[in-house]
């Protein structure tokens, strides 16, 4: 699916998965050893992430019911757990520094199958 940021009108990725059942979302990126440009993953339902068994970082964004960006971990590395983030529906993984001028608390997203 595509992500854009109807804030900014920009596109977050062009090709991202869905993680939707406990399993894919407990292995996640564990498998991969890199994420291309355009590519994420969004786990849901989701309030907080591990990066155990990782081998690259991400940038992890935060996103409330509405696709709301609540809080973005950039470069969040292996062997890391983030913090449980209180109103989070679900969690976009993304390439370490894709969020860079694309992302921002407060910004609204939208997903395009």
């Amino acid at each position: 699916m595509r992500i854009l940021n109807k804030t900014k009108n920009l596109q977050v990725s062009a090709e991202a998965g869905r993680a939707e059942t406990f399993s894919t979302r407990l292995f996640g990126l564990i498998p991969r050893s890199s994420l291309r440009p355009e590519e994420g993953l969004w786990l849901e339902p989701c309030a907080m992430i591990h990066m155990c068994f990782m081998r690259f970082p991400i940038d992890a964004v935060f996103l409330d019911r509405e696709l709301k960006v609540l809080r973005i971990i950039p470069g969040f590395k292996p062997w890391r757990f983030s913090p449980w983030v209180p109103g989070a529906r679900g969690v976009l993984e993304l390439p370490a520094g894709r969020c860079e001028g694309r992302l921002e608390p407060g910004d609204i997203l939208e997903f395009v199958d």
